[in-house]
C-alpha cells in the first residue's frame, strides 16, 4: 500500500485520534524501524528497536470490520515484530475503543497502565489510553 493509500483508509477509521497524513505515513515508512503488514482490507503499522515493538496504528475498512480481519492483522503484527527481533510489544488504545480492546483481549493483550487524559476527541471529553502489552513468540525455524 502506499502512503496515500494509507491515510485514506485510516481517515475512514478514526476521529480519535485524529487521522494521520500521507505525509506522516510517509515518513514513517521511511524509518528502518517501521514496518508495515498489509490484508486486502486493512493494514496495522509497527516499529521494533531493540526486542521491543509497538503497534503504531492498526486499520480495517469500515465495511470489511466483523469479519476476522483485525485478528489477521494483529497476528502478522505480533509474527513480523518478532521475526524482527522483539521479545515483547505494546500499544495504547483509547478506553472507550470497545471492540479495539475486544480484540486485543482475545490476542492475549493485557492492560500495564494508563495515560489519563491522553485522547482528545472532537466536541468531547478527553479519554484515557490504555497501554496493553503482550509477549512475543521467538519465529520458529
Amino acid at each position: 500500500m502506499r502512503p496515500e493509500d494509507l491515510a485514506r483508509l485510516h481517515a475512514a477509521c478514526f476521529t480519535t485520534p485524529r487521522p494521520w497524513s500521507v505525509a506522516e505515513f510517509a515518513d514513517l515508512l521511511a524509518s528502518r524501524f517501521v514496518f508495515l503488514e498489509t490484508a486486502p482490507a486493512g493494514f496495522v503499522l509497527g516499529r521494533v528497536i531493540a526486542d521491543e515493538a509497538e503497534l503504531l496504528t492498526i486499520a480495517v475498512d469500515p465495511a470489511a470490520r466483523r469479519q476476522g480481519m483485525g485478528a489477521t492483522l494483529l497476528a502478522a503484527f505480533c509474527r513480523g515484530a518478532a521475526a524482527r527481533g522483539a521479545s515483547t510489544a505494546f500499544l495504547e488504545v483509547a478506553e472507550d475503543n470497545t471492540a479495539a480492546r475486544v480484540l486485543y483481549a482475545r490476542g492475549g493483550w493485557q492492560e500495564t497502565g494508563r495515560r489519563r487524559g491522553y485522547y482528545h476527541p472532537p466536541g468531547g471529553a478527553a479519554v484515557d489510553a490504555l497501554i496493553l502489552t503482550r509477549a512475543l513468540a521467538p519465529p520458529t525455524i
